[in-house]
């Protein structure tokens, strides 16, 4: 193989109760990239087409991803070409830098021949995220890697797991056309965490992994609550609380900031209750004046997956 255009998917992290662990991968929902091995040494941006991302090396996420996997080789003769065409919007809160980092280490991991496994990769992936944000933190490209449902149990060793994940869920996303950026939604955490509410967050991720194994869509909507980081969060986010009560009136599982913000998912039983929360949610958004993109997407059990093979 010579070239591999991949689609890579946007996810969502977090998921209320599981932050900087828990994240899933979004179906049909994400970017395209082509990934090219060269004669000539060294990681370039040949082309970045749907957003105004940097083309040097070093400051785009795609590019340092895959730096840091031929460094772990110890590699400098390879040459790796990275075309992007970008639909996630940056800063949306679904991923979009975690799927180019991620997108780009997976397909020139194929065109090597597979030296690294899929939960190896997570590792170069995350340094793509700590040059977005500041932090490398792995909730959203690991499920972007390895598909479903991801827990990060450990980052230090680094110890990812994939989930089970329940057929019948589907994720309701709107994007309120407004830019939060991740290291701005950090700033606004506190540090410290009173044990009272740790040990309700705790209760939450055990009570929403076993729902995950179980298919206990009750547990898993008693579960979907963040008590630690969304009461910080949800401040920098239009509307939010509406929106979060119309999901969950309107028969989703349970609702929360997608990531770091601005978007909002809703998680739902079956396409048609998550079809009919994207029409009541897309209600509390028409009386204001910011633009919004609504998602309705099943959970991706594959992760960045094969477009097109050139040999």
């Amino acid at each position: 193989m010579k070239t591999l255009r991949v689609f890579a998917p946007a996810t969502v992290a977090n998921i209320s109760c599981g932050f900087d662990v828990l994240g899933c991968c979004l179906q049909g929902v994400g970017d395209e990239m082509q990934i090219s091995l060269s004669k000539i040494p060294g990681v370039r941006i040949t082309k970045i087409d749907g957003a105004d991302l940097p083309m040097e090396a070093a400051k785009n996420v795609a590019s340092v991803a895959v730096i840091a996997l031929l460094e772990k080789l110890k590699d400098t003769k390879t040459g790796v070409e990275i075309e992007i065409y970008k639909k996630i919007k940056a800063g949306s809160g679904i991923g979009s830098s975690a799927a180019s980092s991620a997108g780009a280490v997976w397909a020139t991991n194929e065109l090597l021949n597979k030296p690294f496994t899929a939960q190896q990769l997570v590792a170069f992936a995350m340094e793509g995220e700590r040059l977005a944000s500041g932090n490398a933190h792995a909730d959203n490209v690991a499920p972007a890697l390895l598909g479903g449902f991801t827990l990060v149990r450990s980052y230090s060793p680094l110890d990812i797991l994939k989930l089970n994940t329940p057929k019948d869920l589907y994720m309701t996303i709107i994007h309120p056309q407004i830019e939060v950026k991740t290291a701005d939604s950090r700033r606004v955490i506190k540090t410290n965490v009173p044990l009272k509410k740790a040990v309700t967050q705790w209760g939450n991720l055990g009570g929403f992994i076993a729902g995950l194994y179980t298919n206990d869509y009750d547990l898993l909507s008693r579960s979907l609550d963040d008590v630690i980081i969304e009461p910080m969060r949800s401040i920098l986010i239009p509307k939010f609380k509406e929106v979060k009560a119309t999901a969950i009136a309107n028969g989703a599982l349970g609702a929360g900031i997608s990531g770091s913000g601005p978007s909002i998912f809703a998680l739902s039983k079956g396409k048609k209750a998550a079809e009919k929360v994207a029409d009541a949610i897309k209600e509390v958004y028409k009386p204001t004046e910011i633009e919004f993109d609504i998602h309705v997407a099943g959970i991706n059990p594959n992760g960045v997956t094969v477009i097109s093979i050139d040999y």
